[in-house]
């Protein structure tokens, strides 16, 4: 993957740096997806070699897209690179914005395309360790409880995809 990722300068979008678009707290493109088995989410807790949020539990995967990929290409992409799961249906959502602080002087400030996945629990998976430190299948409206209750065990985007956005990305599993 390339270091250089979509983001806006000047009202335009241009292929920037990603430490760059991080440490300037750029608007860029990313990717996020969240894998679901009826009620549960499958959640993965970030290696601790990442460059920031390392061992914070996340959604599915996310990511940036490389300049010219679409979105889908690129989800499918990185669920195949960091969990090793291939052939999902990947059905998209409404694109969020948000910006965070993710630590170390930098800052997440994201247009994300999100797409969710069935499957089962049962879906073999293959984490890559420089990526995923460890998975959980976990009941979506504990998973939002538990943020709220011990947000430092989270990333920032999914406690704010799961405070903000729940209904638009989980439909009727949010409850």
């Amino acid at each position: 993957m390339s270091d250089l990722i979509p983001a806006w300068v000047e009202g335009r979008l241009t292929p920037v740096d990603k430490m760059e678009v991080h440490r300037l707290g750029l608007r860029h493109k990313a990717v996020s997806v969240f894998v679901v088995a009826g009620a549960r989410v499958l959640i993965q807790r970030r290696a601790l070699g990442k460059y920031h949020t390392p061992g914070l539990w996340a959604n599915t995967c996310c990511t940036h897209p490389d300049w010219a990929e679409s979105p889908a290409d690129c989800a499918a992409r990185r669920l195949r690179e960091e969990l090793g799961i291939t052939g999902l249906a990947l059905e998209p959502r409404e694109a969020v914005e948000y910006r965070a602080d993710v630590g170390g002087g930098l800052t997440e400030h994201e247009l994300v395309d999100i797409f969710v996945a069935k499957a089962d629990t049962g879906l073999p998976l293959a984490p890559d360790p420089a990526e995923v430190m460890a998975v959980d299948w976990v009941d979506l409206e504990a998973l939002a409880q538990d943020t709220l209750a011990h947000p430092d065990r989270y990333t920032p985007w999914l406690r704010i995809y799961l405070s903000d956005h729940r209904a638009r990305i989980f439909g009727a599993l949010a409850g």
